[in-house]
């Protein structure tokens, strides 16, 4: 069987007659059933995110008919296809910017609020529940490779992950909370570089812990709460990072778990 009628049976784009013989060799083989479920809740989570910018129209000014004359008659002589490339790009991008800045406001503070209207553009704080939470969406489907170091390296992990980011780290024990970890992972950020640490429990739910360094608020700003389809997520800035614990659980639930995370970053 080969990847592309595989990633065609996780888009639903197979051919009927070729639906039942891509099931027939995934009942054969369980564990390439499980990368490819892993797969299509990781479009779901994708989906559940982005549906809505992706839908939302264009702005009246970015639309080619608000372009002065001068930019229509030069636009004429790029190719059809370079020209639908441009506009689908700005499309899009208008689309994510205006679709981040709706959703970061409605679980921040004043003070992210007014950073976004003075600045035209997401605050540090308004960001990162919304990256947190694409974070979340992504890695938690994966069933063979959730994080790149795991759990049973986890003295390699934080001196790793603590190099990177140029604080000494320390991923919270929550087995109190019924949650073990799994291991952790690097990722890109705005500002630099970010750690995200994963946990389990015993029914398979995961949380994540998302530590992204160059915030700029350079003082604690208490939790807050946000939620992006079934990922609820409560973040907080202190000094010059920002921490943001995400999951598909309820706001009581994630709230207490938070609580015990945010206890045991504090200095001793």
């Amino acid at each position: 069987m080969n990847e592309a009628e595989l990633h065609a049976w996780v888009d639903g784009r197979l051919p009927p007659e070729r639906q039942a013989t891509v099931e027939r060799y995934l009942a054969d083989h369980p564990a390439e059933a499980a990368r490819l479920q892993a797969y299509r809740a990781q479009n779901a989570a994708l989906h559940a995110l982005f549906d809505e910018v992706l839908d939302a129209r264009i702005p009246a000014a970015l639309h080619p008919s608000a372009r002065p004359a001068q930019a229509n008659a030069a636009a004429l002589t790029i190719p059809a296809w370079r020209r639908m490339a441009a506009m689908l790009a700005v499309a899009i991008g208008a689309g994510v910017i205006g679709g981040a800045a709706g959703w970061t406001l409605r679980g921040a503070g004043p003070e992210a609020g007014a950073a976004l209207a003075a600045s035209g553009t997401p605050s540090p704080l308004a960001a990162l529940p919304r990256q947190a939470a694409i974070a979340h969406a992504v890695y938690t489907p994966e069933v063979k490779h959730p994080v790149e170091v795991g759990a049973d390296q986890q003295q390699h992990l934080v001196a790793w992950l603590s190099k990177r980011l140029g604080k000494q780290l320390r991923p919270p024990q929550l087995a109190q909370q019924g949650y073990e970890l799994v291991g952790g992972r690097l990722l890109p950020g705005d500002a630099g570089p970010v750690a995200q640490f994963m946990y389990t429990d015993t029914g398979g739910q995961r949380l994540t812990l998302y530590v992204s360094s160059g915030q700029k608020q350079n003082r604690d700003t208490g939790f807050r709460f946000a939620q992006e389809g079934n990922v609820g997520v409560f973040y907080w800035i202190d000094g010059s990072f920002g921490y943001a614990l995400s999951a598909a659980v309820g706001k009581n639930e994630l709230s207490q778990i938070a609580n015990a995370v945010y206890e045991q970053l504090q200095p001793n």
